[in-house]
């Protein structure tokens, strides 16, 4: 049975759960090292029934074993994230996890978070929301922050009137000004799989984005849900739905992206809203100079 649970969890994760490629491959492969490591560790097979007797000190030696594989604090917390959502889905709802505390990152000067860290923020909230539809709907929020740089009042604001989606989205700001943003293909897919789900019909002049009992969504929930998540994976207190469109501008201005672009993709009034991402930046690629230069 043990050989199964993995993959009956790759094919919750994809079709229930509608997961990225990436997440479940990531998820399955931390469900196959447990399970391995459980049944040396305990020298039986590992089945719900196993489950039940699962101590703190056990699921502590796995992470152990990984940190001595030379996986990082992000890393061993992202691995905690899914081997609860692992032993959730062997046990059921009801399953009793043993509660572990995840390590925490070092926190430093304020800064946009990284990639693997807003993907990881993200899944981790969606993988525990108490309903598939509701994890969807945060995973669908939390994209179009970090993914296309809304506030998270635009993205509530959203409505019906934008499906069918293409390949851009008009999005109504701060003092009602609107402005144009590309969609990427993973925000769609996100966004589309949400619609597939919500048990709610959404219609246009309707909130896109709706509540546990089919009401317009909170900003709170979504910030309550960010909380939660960053405590789950040890991630700086400023670590915020804010922190996504944050994160958004100045990876694209890493890249290349020019001030001008970047002031009419965020909404920013005036050019001097839009500079501060350069002094951000700047600080970033500082802190990069000092630890990695020989003669810093």
């Amino acid at each position: 049975m043990s050989a199964s649970l993995p993959e009956r969890w790759r094919q919750h994760l994809a079709l229930d759960r509608r997961r990225s490629v990436h997440t479940v491959r990531a998820y399955v492969a931390t469900a196959e090292r447990l399970v391995a490591f459980l049944e040396q560790h305990l020298g039986q097979a590992f089945s719900a029934a196993a489950l039940a007797r699962l101590e703190q000190a056990d699921l502590r030696a796995f992470l152990t074993a990984r940190r001595m594989d030379g996986i990082g604090n992000l890393s061993a917390a992202r691995e905690l994230s899914a081997v609860r959502g692992f032993l959730k889905f062997v046990g059921g709802e009801d399953a009793r996890v043993p509660q572990l505390k995840g390590p925490r990152v070092k926190r430093g000067l304020p800064r946009p978070i990284s990639p693997d860290e807003a993907i990881a923020l993200a899944g981790d909230i969606a993988e525990t929301a108490r309903e598939g539809w509701i994890g969807a709907r945060d995973w669908a929020v939390l994209l179009l922050l970090y993914g296309a740089g809304l506030r998270i009042g635009e993205a509530m604001g959203l409505q019906g009137d934008m499906l069918p989606m293409g390949d851009t989205l008009r999005v109504t700001g701060k003092r009602g000004k609107t402005r144009i943003v590309p969609l990427l293909p993973q925000v769609r897919d996100a966004i589309a799989a949400y619609v597939d789900q919500c048990p709610y019909p959404i219609c246009r002049g309707e909130p896109l984005f709706r509540g546990a009992r089919g009401g317009p969504l909170s900003p709170a929930l979504i910030r309550r849900a960010v909380q939660g998540a960053r405590g789950r994976l040890g991630l700086s207190d400023r670590t915020t739905p804010h922190a996504l469109r944050h994160s958004f501008a100045t990876h694209l201005l890493g890249r290349g992206a020019d001030l001008r672009s970047l002031q009419e993709l965020l909404g920013h009034a005036s050019l001097s809203s839009t500079q501060v991402y350069t002094q951000v930046d700047a600080a970033h690629l500082l802190d990069i100079y000092r630890n990695a230069h020989p003669r810093a």
